[in-house]
Order: structure tokens, then sequence, then C-alpha cells
């Protein structure tokens, strides 16, 4: 695991939209993701549009996804939840359910999307990777983010889509 940022990507020209769907459960650690991805989105992607919807927990995250996913969809997700392990195999089970079910959307519908639903062992643990300045989460959501929206955009250009492909992207 890293204990620091990835480097900041690129600046973003174009304008795109990229939706933030994030869980209300933890909610100190959860609103500190959303707005350190917020801000870092600010500046990668000055021209972007940030939609935020917020679900009860990380459990109801990926039927969001889907559903955002069905509608006009965004050049990009970010997923972001905090499961904090207990005495039951309960935040295993969801936390495994959460990373296949994210897995699954993007390879279906050909769009990234960005998965820090973590789990973790304790307060402290959710301190440093939701609250810290080292090892933000939330921040380094936004950077993958951005360096998914440009590969895409790249790939785009240098390799676009036949009208015969029945899955079609629009960045």
């Amino acid at each position: 695991m890293s204990s620091s940022l990835p480097p900041k990507p690129r600046i973003i020209g174009p304008k795109v939209r990229i939706c933030i769907v994030a869980s209300k459960y933890n909610e100190q650690f959860t609103d500190a993701m959303v707005d350190n991805a917020i801000e870092e989105l600010g500046e990668l992607v000055p021209q972007g549009r940030v939609d935020l919807i917020r679900v009860p927990g990380a459990f109801e995250i990926p039927v969001m996804v889907a559903s955002v996913l069905d509608r006009d969809p965004p050049a990009c997700i970010i997923a972001l939840g905090l499961i904090i392990r207990g005495s039951t195999a309960h935040a295993d089970l969801v936390a495994r359910s959460v990373t296949d079910s994210l897995q699954k959307l993007a390879i279906e519908s050909l769009r990234p999307v960005i998965h820090e639903v973590l789990l973790v062992e304790d307060e402290k643990q959710a301190y440093a990777r939701c609250i810290g300045a080292q090892l933000n989460r939330g921040k380094e959501a936004a950077r993958a983010a951005a360096s998914m929206i440009d590969i895409f955009q790249e790939l785009d250009r240098s390799m676009p889509r036949t009208p015969s492909h029945k899955k079609h992207r629009n960045a």
C-alpha cells in the first residue's frame, strides 16, 4: 500500500461531467473524502461539472452507480465510502460485494468507476486515509478520475470507435 499521494495528472481542459456517489455513513470521514475530492477536481478539471449523490451506506453505492450509468453517464464516477471493520464478518462481506459490483459496472459500461470505498480496522486508520494530508483517499480518487478521463479521451482520439460497436461511451 502506498504511503503518499500519487503525482497530480495534467489538467483536463474540455468540459466534462464527473459524478461522485458517496456514503453518508461514517459521516465525519466520508464528508472529508467528498470535500477533498471536490477540491482536487476543481484544480484538475477546472471546467468540469461535479454532481454529488449521497446514499445511506456503502452497500447502496453500486446500485446508485448503476442508476447513474443507465442515464446520460458522466465521463467518470467516483465511489466514496468508509467501512470500519467490527467484530463480525459483515464489513468484509459488504466490502467484497461493493468491490465486485463496482468493477463489474465499470467493465460493462466501459466507464471509469474510481473505487475508494475503504475498509479500515479502526477510526485511526480512517482518519489517516480520509482527513489526513499524506494519504488522503479523496484527493487520490480525484487524481485517478482525472487520469482516467485523460486516458479515455486520448484513446478516443487515437483509436476512435466504429459505428458497428454496440456499446458506446460518450466522454
